[in-house]
Order: C-alpha cells, then structure tokens, then sequence
C-alpha cells in the first residue's frame, strides 16, 4: 500500500544541491587552509631550493587539524541544521 504524498525530481534536486553545499561549508575551510600552506610552503622551497618532503606534509596537516578544531562548532551547527532538515522531511513524507 502506498501513501499519496510523493518526491518529485526538483525536491530530490534541491536536497541534493543543499547537500553538496553543506559539504562544501564543512570542508571547505580545512581545505582552503591546507592549499594556502601548501603554496606558501612551495614558494619557500622554490625561493630556497629546499625539497624536503616532510617540510610540505607536516606543517600542512598540523594546520588543518588547527583548522578543523576552531570551526568544529561551525561545522557541527551546519550538519546539525541539515540533518534536522532531511529528518523533518522523512517524518512528513516528502516536501509540503
């Protein structure tokens, strides 16, 4: 037996493109970190002529750990919206 509310294509479109957004806010600053500090660091061996590979690894990591641990307030505040979202929508069987 099947209930009469159903999910059209653009409801499951938009609950798909919020998704990639709230992928995109939760790791997005961590990412954006590692690739600032990787061209810095590039830029310094470059200037020096230093090719060590830890000296790009370690520094990159650490900073992104630092980096996650400040917004992990943040990130949890956006996941936590969201999830509230898709839950509401299961709970009322489709979008209203």
């Amino acid at each position: 037996m099947t209930r009469g509310i159903t999910m059209g294509g653009a409801e499951l479109l938009d609950i798909a493109r919020e998704g990639f957004w709230v992928t995109l806010m939760v790791a997005g600053p961590a990412l954006i970190a590692g690739l600032l500090v990787g061209l810095a660091i590039a830029l310094i061996q470059a200037l020096t002529q230093v090719q060590e590979m830890t000296l790009v690894f370690v520094p990159r990591i650490v900073i992104m750990f630092v980096v996650i641990a400040i917004s992990l307030p943040f990130m949890g505040a956006v996941l936590g919206r969201y999830t509230e979202k898709l839950f509401s929508l299961i709970a009322s069987g489709g979008f209203s």
